[in-house]
C-alpha cells in the first residue's frame, strides 16, 4: 500500500525585468504555487506543493515556456509522507532512554 505524499519544492525563476509582473501573474494562477519573494532585477522565488514529483517537472516546464522567462531551477525538494504509525502506536516517552550525549 502506498502512502499519500506531499512534495514541497522551491524554484528560482529568472525573468526579463520587463516581463516580471506578467510572469508573477501567470505563476500565481497555478494552485500549487506560491510566490515567496520577488526581486526587481527579475528573480522570483516560488514554493510548490504537489502530490507527485511529476507535477513539479510539469510546472517547471510550463514556467520555462512563459514569455520572458530565462530559466526556472529547482533549488529544494522534500517529500513528506503520512506516518505509518499513529501516536497511539508509539511507546510511552521515557526521559531516561535519552542520554545527555544524544541531546
Amino acid at each position: 500500500m502506498s502512502l499519500p505524499e506531499a512534495h514541497i519544492s522551491s524554484l528560482l525563476v529568472q525573468v526579463s525585468p520587463e516581463h516580471l509582473s506578467q510572469t508573477q501573474k501567470l505563476i500565481s494562477d497555478f494552485k500549487e504555487a506560491e510566490i515567496y519573494g520577488v526581486s526587481e532585477v527579475g528573480k522570483i522565488v516560488v514554493v510548490l506543493e504537489t502530490q507527485t514529483e511529476g507535477f513539479i517537472s510539469d510546472i517547471i516546464e510550463k514556467i520555462n515556456n512563459m514569455p520572458g522567462v530565462l530559466g526556472a531551477t529547482m533549488v529544494y525538494h522534500q517529500i513528506d509522507s503520512e506516518p505509518e504509525t499513529t501516536p497511539d502506536d508509539l511507546p510511552p516517552y521515557n526521559k531516561e532512554c535519552v542520554s545527555e550525549e544524544q541531546v
